[in-house]
């Protein structure tokens, strides 16, 4: 049965009421107005870069393309700088797709300081912020025990998506942190540009698979920063080869872009790193495993803390290693 014109009225009202604060187009996160919030001076032409405040270093993890695992390598980045004593915090920037909050088993609206800034939400020692903690929240289905997943759509045009990129950069209280890890979304359109244009990031870590169409658009982004005057720290290769877990054989699922005509490394992505003068910083292996400690929202750095020997968690350290040294942070 249709709903009477009142009742749809009434559900319209509803509906606007709740989302109303995430469609207002001079504050989209729907921050209080009040308070001393940050402020910054407007300039013509393009903006003048700046340090987030409180942070040290920034870091910014990106693939240019979407379905490589780059939100995967982003989040056990950061916890690897946090299990090593650095304080550390991850900026989720993927307006449209937000998965920090799933990555770190997060959920609930941020409480504002008394200075009307979002506070970071925390698990396992890692602050983070993300766009998804800022939506109306699913409740709890009492018939299936479970919580559905979110059908919110976030249906903004690019102005709104600047502004409210511009509000999670500096409208968060972050406390005093060695680095930030910028978990940028992919391609290389609004929110990259807003990023590059008005923040100073110490480096970027640039996430590939083996394939060739998803190296292409590493490149692609390599590009974008080489523009942006922002340092490459280099490029890590997920989904690198698959172990099997009863021989330890290693098996090449995805082309390695040696086609039929080359042997080696004479193409690929060591080859780009080569040609485009960054360092290859490793491999990650294709493992069932790194999936699904992400869905259970307990990366694979902490979920096998306590595992004598895991080539998966090493993995990520030793990326993480190789980052903090390129800029600057001692790692014990």
């Amino acid at each position: 049965m249709w709903p009477s014109s009142a009742d749809a009225t009434l559900i319209g009202r509803r509906a606007f009421s709740t989302l109303r604060p995430l469609f207002s187009h001079d504050n989209p996160l729907g921050l209080p107005r009040s308070g001393t919030p940050p402020s910054f001076p407007r300039r013509r032409g393009l903006p003048e870069k700046r340090k987030i405040r409180d942070v040290k270093k920034v870091v910014a993890v990106s693939s240019a393309k979407g379905g490589v695992g780059k939100s995967t390598v982003a989040v056990n980045l950061a916890l690897s700088f946090a299990r090593r004593g650095i304080k550390t915090g991850i900026l989720d920037t993927d307006i449209f797709g937000p998965s920090i909050p799933t990555l770190l088993n997060l959920s609930g609206e941020p409480r504002l300081d008394e200075n009307n800034c979002l506070v970071p939400l925390t698990n396992y020692g890692l602050k983070s912020m993300s766009m998804g903690y800022l939506l109306p929240q699913t409740q709890f289905d009492n018939a299936t025990g479970e919580v559905p997943m979110d059908t919110t759509p976030i249906s903004w045009r690019g102005l709104m998506v600047t502004k409210a990129m511009h509000q999670l950069l500096h409208s968060v209280s972050w406390g005093p942190l060695d680095v930030l890890v910028l978990d940028l979304p992919p391609g290389t359109g609004d929110v990259q540009l807003t990023i590059n244009q008005e923040v100073l990031i110490d480096g970027a870590v640039i996430v590939t698979t083996p394939q060739d169409i998803a190296l292409r658009d590493a490149v692609r982004g390599f590009g974008m920063f080489q523009r942006m005057d922002v340092p490459v720290l280099g490029m890590v290769r997920n989904m690198a080869y698959f172990a099997c877990p009863n021989c330890g054989h290693q098996t090449k699922i995805f082309s390695h872009g040696d086609g039929h005509h080359s042997h080696g490394d004479d193409r690929g992505v060591i080859a780009e790193c080569k040609r485009l003068g960054v360092d290859f910083l490793g491999d990650i292996p294709l493992d069932a495993q790194v999936c699904e400690d992400a869905d259970r929202g307990m990366p694979t750095v902490v979920a096998e803390e306590t595992a004598e020997r895991s080539a998966r968690r090493q993995a990520f350290l030793d990326i993480a290693e190789q980052v903090a040294k390129k800029i600057g942070l001692e790692w014990h």
